[in-house]
Parts: C-alpha cells; structure tokens; sequence
C-alpha cells in the first residue's frame, strides 16, 4: 500500500461532495498573528470566546501538536433564488442565504468525518487528524489562503476564482507531510464595492472587519436589546446579511448547488414580515430543528422580527 498522497485526498473529497479541496501547512503563517491586533481593537465585541482560545488560535499545533498539514474543503451552497438585493420589498425579510437550508455544521462535519475515516483506511500508517466546521479554535481563513482555495477579499470572505465566495469552510488538522498547494493571489485590485456597499461602515479598511457593527453581528450574536442606533441599521434582515457577498462582481457567475441539503426550507424562502411575525413558538422551533439559524435562539430571532417590523413602519 502507497503512501497516502494530496491528490487521493482531495479526489476523494470531491466523492464526497466538496467542491474543492486544498493542502495547507501546519506552520507559523504570517496572517495568523493578526488576531491579537484584531482583538485589541474590540471587534470582536461580545464574543469572548475569540480572546479565550486566542493562543490556541495562533497555531493549529497548539490544537493539535503533531499537525503538520491542513486540509481545507469548500462547499457551494449558493441556490436558484433571487439575491435579496432585487428584492427591495419592505414587506418581506432578508436572511443569509447560509442559514436557509440544513445545518452546515452537522452535514459539512459528516462528510468531513467520512474523508477522515476513508483516510484512516487508505494510509498504511497511523496518523492524528481533527475536523473542525467553523467551530475549533483553527483561522480557517488563512489556511484556505495558503491551500489555494481562495483569497481573503476586502470584505474578508475567502473568495474563489472559479466558485466565489458562497461557501462553507471545512479543515481537517492532520499530522501526515502532505505536499501543499501553492497560496492564492489577492485579486480585488481596485474594487471597493463591498467597502461601498456595507450600510454600518463595518469594514473599516480592505480585510478589517469591526464585527460589533456587522449586521450579522447585531442579529446573531448579539444578546439582549439593540444598542440605541442598531435597531435602525439591521433594516430588513432577521438573521445574517450577504450585502458584502452580493455586490461582489466574483459572485455574479457564482455557480448553484442543486445539494439538497442547502435548498431553502420552506419557513425561510423568501419569507413575509407577517409570516415570521406570525409564527408560534412551536412552529418556530420546528423551524429552526437542524437549522443554523438556531444559534440566535427563538428570542433573538423575535428581536429581529420585531425590529424589521419597526423598520417597515417607518419606511410607509
């Protein structure tokens, strides 16, 4: 039996339904040190978690300590809907189009469970691996920059040539020498469309993001109340934004996944303000069952609702 090799990886992962595949080094990456910078500036607002695992943050092998690669995988979950920007109607709610079907965490994490396992089976040798989706201490960012999946664009999603930026990050920490892909090339150039486009100034420069002003921010992990001059800047969104997503002109031949998985449930497609407005709790929680929109729990999601309900007032 042969040494396992980055290409049988990443044709497997293909098998298994990604979309790409990459190799990146377990190494001191000269991004990762960013965070601190980062963190210091109170970006990351409420979210604590991020300032906790900071050290383990710096270094897949402060997670995992024989990890010599890291194999990243992208998912296209970009459906046949209309973008919500062509949908300026005040009566219906914007929601990221991340959070409309399943959720990503369980059905990215078993498929990257099963590569794991067809990995332990293909290699004649023993190795330690870890999966993480978007939930480990791991700047998956960066090691899809340096896996060749995508650069990091000015609205700090990891942005593809050939998929663009809907897609789901997966990593694997693994201690196998694999040979790595060469990085990706910035190619934004000149374009500020997303700088222009983001309705709090969140992104204060190319590749900076203040999350304590980020719509996403506001609507998922912010708790309690909207702070004074929050309620007025969510608009129309009650989970998420994809502004940012949306103006970028490497998602305007974005491809679609026919995945079921991804294809909106019927509670979020393209849902009316009176409908959310009207759910019960049950139906709400039925909803929200296996989807990612549960992360701002059925009174977050309330809070929003009523605020674009505020919102929509005012608009008349």
């Amino acid at each position: 039996m042969s040494a396992l090799s980055s290409s049988d990886i990443k044709a497997k992962a293909r098998e298994l339904g990604f979309d790409a595949c990459g190799i990146a080094p377990a190494g001191d990456l000269p991004e990762l040190r960013f965070l601190p910078e980062w963190l210091s500036r109170g970006y990351a607002g409420s979210m604590a978690y991020l300032a906790r695992s900071a050290d383990r943050r710096a270094d897949v092998r402060r997670v995992l300590p024989s990890a010599k690669s890291v194999i990243v995988t992208a998912t296209v979950y970009n459906t046949d809907r209309p973008y919500s920007t062509e949908r300026a109607d005040p009566a219906r709610v914007e929601i990221a189009r991340y959070a409309w079907g399943d959720d990503y965490h369980d059905v990215i994490g078993a498929r990257l469970e099963a590569l794991v396992a067809w990995m332990r089976e293909a290699s004649p040798e023993g190795f330690d691996a870890r999966a993480y989706v978007d939930t480990g201490p791991v700047q998956e960012r960066v090691y899809a920059r340096h896996g060749g999946i995508g650069w990091i664009g000015k609205n700090t999603c990891v942005i593809n040539p050939q998929l663009g930026s809907w897609i789901f990050l997966g990593e694997i920490l693994c201690s196998l020498p694999l040979a790595p892909d060469a990085p990706s090339l910035d190619q934004c150039g000149t374009c500020t469309l997303c700088l222009d486009a983001c309705p709090t100034r969140a992104l204060v420069s190319p590749g900076e993001l203040d999350s304590t002003r980020c719509i996403s921010y506001l609507t998922i992990e912010h708790r309690g109340e909207f702070p004074a001059d929050a309620r007025e800047a969510v608009g129309s969104h009650v989970y998420g934004c994809d502004i940012c997503q949306e103006v970028c002109p490497w998602n305007h031949a974005a491809p679609v996944s026919a995945d079921p998985a991804w294809q909106p449930r019927r509670a979020w497609d393209l849902p009316s303000l009176d409908a959310l407005s009207r759910m019960t709790d049950e139906e709400m929680q039925r909803a929200l069952a296996g989807s990612a929109m549960k992360r701002a729990k059925p009174e977050g999601l309330r809070r929003n609702i009523a605020a674009a309900s505020w919102n929509a007032s005012t608009e008349r």
